[in-house]
């Protein structure tokens, strides 16, 4: 009998941030499949006997290409497992979710989207940074540092003049680049910037300067990969609204 497949987003990090859906799925799953940035506290709640098979990527480092971890699906559904594909964030949202539920359909093998809350969002928020408010941004804009400088699609000038946050996830590595792009497609070099180093959890870090400084100060505060770029006015918020400090979040 073919077993079923739940497509899981881990959350941004912070445990307490899974869903009880999630929670309820990786209880009753045979072999979990998980990313890099799955917690410990997250892969605890899989059953002891169930297989765990790692399958995390990094930059320039994938331990197995996607049309591979798109078999690996397949053939433990068609042995009859109940299994989990664990993701940070959302599957959806930058995690290929849906290229490995394509891959599912196109076998017969049956499965369910299980959404997570994304570090879009998240990291954001435990900087003490609202994506929108009334007053200063009606909206926001998501995009990844990668295919932004690399797709010849990418509408510099909309995402450069626009008053909306624009939120760049996995854009660690060519900040200096989309600074200066966005600079030169007209955005003010003095708008505010937030960089947020693993967001939500015990090892947040949190740097803020303008957009025309903003590489100098994070290769200063020695940051790097995961982290959210958040630019926009919005950012000026966490100077009252910062409310998460690691250090003392034991005490909670």
């Amino acid at each position: 009998m073919t077993g079923h497949v739940y497509l899981i987003g881990a959350g941004p990090g912070d445990p307490g941030l899974l869903t009880l859906k999630a929670k309820d799925c990786l209880e009753k799953s045979s072999v979990v499949i998980y990313d890099r940035l799955v917690s410990e506290e997250i892969l605890a709640m899989v059953p002891c006997d169930a297989e765990r098979i790692y399958v995390g990527k990094a930059a320039n480092s994938h331990v197995l290409p996607q049309a591979d971890i798109d078999a690996l699906l397949v053939e433990k559904a068609r042995l009859g497992h109940t299994v989990s594909r664990l993701k940070g964030g959302d599957p959806f949202i930058f995690g290929r979710g849906g290229e490995e539920a394509e891959a599912l359909m196109s076998k017969g093998i049956s499965f369910e989207i299980i959404p997570g809350i994304s570090s879009v969002m998240a990291a954001p928020a435990y900087a003490g940074i609202p994506l929108t408010h009334r007053t200063l941004a009606a909206g926001f804009h998501v995009v990844t540092g990668h295919e932004c400088l690399h797709s010849l699609g990418t509408p510099w000038e909309v995402l450069a003049l626009s008053s909306q946050t624009l939120v760049i996830l996995m854009g660690m590595g060519h900040l200096r680049e989309i600074s200066e792009k966005l600079i030169a497609n007209g955005r003010a070099a003095d708008t505010p910037v937030a960089v947020i180093q693993w967001g939500t959890t015990l090892k947040q870090e949190v740097v803020v300067g303008t957009l025309g400084e903003i590489a100098r100060v994070v290769e200063e505060a020695r940051l790097q990969s995961p982290a959210v770029i958040v630019i926009g006015d919005v950012v000026r918020l966490r100077q009252t609204l910062r409310w998460f400090e690691p250090d003392m979040a034991w005490s909670r």
